[in-house]
């Protein structure tokens, strides 16, 4: 029996979910304990580490590993969440030209501090930061930052998409995940899914017949580097707001950064 294995989790699932459903069609692995070393937000995707058996007593030696994503971020719109599954809010659009985007990408290359998402697991006085949002008790603590380090942030390519399009898309991944009902989750209301959609309506609304820009991004950072915050700080470098449209880890391991930009993966688990 292997002492990991690698499972790429769907835009939905949680990692709970996408472990259980790994089990569904792997038998073998049913009465095994599983643990994943390292998260994926529910509309993220891509690569879950997952250690199996006995190798879950060492999940603390993983939780340092280097990753690499492929994100989208659409800019002029900013939601409480990062992403898509938040209420969204908005900027009036501009058009911003692919040198300046570059630009605002090599200048995040290096060390990087960036606020924890509110929506997030992270722990502040022993309670989750999701916790704390979903309470409306914000002001009562203080927002911590990770300091992470960016070895690579690369402009993709950057598209104009019809906000009816962006609307339908949006809307399908906050619908792929699945229904809550357990009292124990109750405070989370179902992921807010009813007033998300509502603010996504006023946005397609306020937006009607109009072209959004979208930029895709290829980054490659330290564990602990939210794609959330940084489409934020992308957002506000370029002087409007950013989402997180869509988030793929790609990759997961040991890094070497190495001067002018360059660098090589020591190890990767796949």
């Amino acid at each position: 029996m292997p002492k990991y294995i690698v499972i790429e989790k769907h835009v939905g699932q949680t990692p709970l979910q996408a472990v259980t459903a790994y089990k569904e069609v792997n038998p073998e692995f049913q009465k095994l304990p599983m643990a994943y070393a390292g998260r994926l937000d529910p509309m993220a995707s891509g690569k879950l580490l997952v250690l199996v058996g006995e190798e879950c007593k060492k999940q603390e030696e993983y939780h340092a590993l280097d990753k690499e994503y492929e994100f989208e971020v659409l800019l002029g719109s900013s939601s409480d969440t990062g992403d898509v599954l938040g209420l969204i809010d908005w900027k009036e659009a501009t058009d911003i030209s692919d040198v300046r985007i570059k630009e605002v990408a090599a200048s995040l290359n290096g060390p990087l501090s960036l606020p924890y998402p509110n929506f997030s697991s992270r722990t502040v006085k022993g309670k989750p930061l999701h916790t704390w949002t979903l309470e409306d008790r914000l002001d009562e603590i203080e927002i911590p930052s990770a300091d992470t380090v960016i070895y690579k942030l690369n402009l993709v390519d950057v598209r104009h998409e019809s906000v009816e399009h962006v609307y339908q898309d949006a809307i399908a991944r906050i619908e792929s995940i699945p229904t809550v009902t357990e009292y124990s989750k109750a405070l989370g209301r179902d992921f807010r899914r009813s007033e998300v959609k509502v603010a996504w309506a006023v946005w397609l609304e306020h937006h009607k017949n109009q072209k959004v820009q979208i930029v895709r991004f290829r980054c490659v950072a330290t564990s602990g580097t939210y794609m959330r915050s940084l489409a934020g700080e992308i957002g506000r470098r370029l002087d409007t707001t950013g989402l997180a449209y869509s988030i793929h880890r790609s990759k997961i391991g040991v890094y070497k950064s190495l001067p002018f930009g360059l660098g090589y993966w020591q190890k990767l688990f796949t």
